[in-house]
């Protein structure tokens, strides 16, 4: 059996901080959740992880959900030759109102 692919995650610096403008209590959970959803397959489409649709600054991407009622968003990039997968953007969704670092978006 062929063993799968790990890639490596590399952090965004603005990614760190909006890491930091997130409760707490929740880091852990976010470091480990990315550490085992994206190390391993992250361009493979699931139920809470898919490519983004719409045009946007960090496309080609892709939106990784999870956490209490799917709450917390994490946007990246890979990159297959290198086997790299790039975190750019960590959010916090509550309703219809995502926060990313502090600012506020409508979707």
């Amino acid at each position: 059996m062929a063993r799968a692919r790990v890639y490596r995650l590399v952090y965004d610096p603005k990614a760190l901080d909006h890491v930091r403008a997130i409760h707490r209590k929740f880091h852990s959970m976010i470091r480990d959740r990315i550490k085992g959803q994206l190390s391993r397959q992250p361009n493979v489409e699931t139920r809470n992880r898919k490519p983004l649709s719409r045009p946007s600054w960090i496309a080609p991407a892709w939106e990784l959900r999870f956490g209490p009622d799917n709450r917390f968003r994490v946007f990246y990039r890979v990159d297959e030759g290198a086997s790299v997968v790039q975190v750019l953007a960590v959010g916090e969704k509550k309703g219809n109102v995502l926060s990313v670092g502090g600012k506020e978006f409508r979707v």
